[in-house]
């Protein structure tokens, strides 16, 4: 590391240490005898706790000392907790200040985050393995599947990990029982802090760089980042948007001619250059074009690999399909594509191709999800750069047409926009049908011979039999 960049990591870390150092002295007050949060040795359960402090003791002193509103002073207090400078002896997971009886105590200096001890993935394997064998076997859920996760990438020094977790565990047996409950709800509060429960709201995510202060280099980064995408894609789109750019030859809403529609429709024979000029912004716009994906199967076809836009295409079928066919077309895909000697058999990789066909056994509209991106990945790496440079995609850019703008005068406009007539209700298309209908009824000519028939059947009725 060169000198310069020794004195920028210092910079850098200089307001996060300021920033710890201000809790420090909080906490340090909050503990002096004399003037601090009042502790008293408290029972939990069986045990008699001593030195410690209740939620509501920690709010009030902070809100007598620093003359703030009780919600600042819990949410203070909960900053406190969540950095593990106070530790919970009830409800371990919810790093939170309860301002009520709930019972805390101050965390040890040996915890404290400006003690940049390195979290090791060793350390709490041997924590998981103490508490495993403290609580036989049943630990919490989260923990259990990090337990098998250490097991598993730790084996070749598992017995190492146990063994430290042994002795340790030997140790506290000897301590006394307030004593050992301390230690346990101070390494747990630690572990907690810093590998918390899925789903909780950790300080700690990135360590002490969420102390940051935000017009640090890193923030500015990301911001940059962030607007350089967004003005790329601006530029990249500034033509093709028609409250930027004006439509060629002419907005058919405004001017009631429809020449833009016609040479826009789905498959029309010969494209515009501005909608050519959009298959080359990315492959997924030149998916999304049915004439862009007519060219690129031309170009596929003349590389014997039409198949994989084919699969794409049948993927997006039975996506957007009716449920009522979503069986049929998944099995249709299965024999067309995937079974072994199909005649259409894409490539993919033998872990994808086993999620795919164990899905096919309960087929809903994304079981082909997997093996469609992986599709999808494989034409736009090889296949979308090679088409880009092809005969097939330069010949259609070269006859791609570039329509002249129509100028139609203010008489003109007005005269169309008379013709244009507002629609009507569906409300009341359906009520002058019914009066249609009715009319004509009353109207027609009568069928005496159904009247004869429905008459003579309605006399043959057997009449209910009396009781």
């Amino acid at each position: 590391m060169t000198i310069r960049n020794v004195r920028d990591h210092g910079q850098r870390f200089r307001p996060r240490m300021a920033c710890l150092k201000k809790v420090e002295s909080v906490m340090l007050e909050m503990q002096d005898p004399k003037t601090g949060v009042k502790s008293q040795p408290q029972r939990l359960v069986i045990t008699t706790i001593p030195h410690a402090i209740t939620g509501e003791d920690i709010v009030a002193w902070l809100t007598n000392c620093y003359s703030i509103e009780t919600e600042e002073a819990w949410a203070l207090g909960t900053m406190l907790v969540a950095f593990g400078y106070i530790y919970p002896l009830q409800d371990h997971k919810r790093l939170v200040i309860k301002p009520d009886a709930s019972l805390y105590r101050f965390q040890t200096p040996y915890f404290w985050p400006a003690q940049q001890w390195p979290v090791e993935d060793t350390d709490y394997a041997i924590y998981l393995a103490k508490r495993n064998i403290r609580k036989k076997g049943i630990l919490e859920m989260y923990e259990q599947v990090q337990y098998n996760s250490l097991h598993k990438w730790m084996n070749h020094k598992w017995d190492f990990i146990v063994m430290q977790a042994k002795e340790q565990y030997r140790a506290g047996k000897e301590r006394k029982k307030p004593d050992r409950v301390v230690f346990d709800c101070q390494e747990r509060a630690y572990w907690v802090v810093h590998r918390p429960p899925p789903g909780t709201v950790s300080a700690m995510d990135y360590g002490l760089e969420r102390m940051v202060d935000p017009n640090t280099e890193e923030l500015v980064l990301c911001l940059f980042s962030l607007f350089s995408s967004l003005v790329k894609y601006s530029v990249t789109y500034n033509k093709h948007d028609p409250f930027l750019a004006p439509c060629l030859p002419s907005n058919p809403w405004v001017t009631d001619d429809v020449t833009y529609w016609l040479l826009n429709m789905a498959n029309v024979e010969i494209p515009t250059k501005m909608r050519v000029e959009r298959w080359t912004f990315s492959f997924a716009e030149l998916l999304s074009d049915p004439r862009g994906r007519d060219d690129f199967r031309l170009f596929l076809k003349k590389e014997f690999s039409g198949e994989n836009l084919a699969f794409w295409e049948a993927c997006e079928d039975l996506k957007w399909g009716t449920a009522a066919t979503m069986n049929d077309k998944a099995q249709q895909v299965y024999k067309t594509f995937l079974t072994r000697g199909a005649p259409r058999w894409i490539n993919i990789d033998g872990k994808t191709m086993e999620v795919t066909v164990k899905g096919l056994k309960h087929p809903h509209r994304y079981v082909l999800d997997a093996a469609q991106t992986h599709i999808f990945m494989l034409m736009k790496k090889d296949s979308y750069g090679r088409y880009l440079k092809s005969p097939v995609f330069k010949d259609t850019q070269k006859r791609a047409i570039c329509p002249d703008q129509h100028m139609f005068s203010v008489s003109q406009l007005e005269a169309n926009a008379r013709k244009r007539r507002p629609s009507i209700s569906p409300i009341i298309v359906r009520q002058l049908e019914q009066e249609e209908r009715a009319r004509m009824a009353t109207s027609g000519p009568v069928d005496i011979t159904q009247v004869m028939s429905k008459l003579s059947n309605k006399g043959k009725e057997v009449p209910p039999s009396k009781k």
